[in-house]
């Protein structure tokens, strides 16, 4: 008796996106910067930084699998206060809530009560097929 299984990427029968669990990443202290710009590239860095396993650093492909956009708005020491989704992807709607779970791995992003508020940024997640991203705001 021969028994075969395959897989799909819908996820598990419960609906529930799959969690792929990153290794914990000890990051640096985040640098005092002085503007949201910075703050917002020092953050891509280190959304890269803390998940390792997840990311891509090769130019985009011509055709990605998921774009999210979420807004991240900032306590005064850095911390998420809040995470805001501006675009869901039409496929693939698991990763909008693994770019949630990068951002909180990758925070804090620095002391930003020295700055004007609003303390929040824009990033977009450009997901390839292997469920691997890369934040926009370091595709030169």
């Amino acid at each position: 008796m021969v028994l075969a299984a395959c897989a799909s990427r819908e996820g598990a029968p419960s609906g529930k996106p799959p969690v792929i669990a990153e290794p914990a990443v000890r990051l640096p202290a985040p640098a005092r910067l002085r503007s949201m710009k910075e703050v917002q590239v020092q953050a891509a860095l280190r959304l890269v930084e803390a998940n390792p396993n997840g990311t891509y650093d090769t130019d985009p492909p011509d055709e990605l699998l998921a774009i999210p956009v979420l807004e991240i708005e900032l306590n005064g020491n850095g911390s998420v206060r809040r995470i805001t989704v501006l675009r869901y992807p039409g496929q693939a709607p698991e990763t909008t809530q693994m770019a949630i779970d990068a951002v909180h791995r990758a925070a804090p992003f620095g002391d930003v009560s020295h700055l004007p508020k609003p303390w929040k940024f824009v990033e977009v997640f450009l997901f390839q097929e292997d469920l691997r991203f890369k934040p926009r705001t370091l595709d030169h």
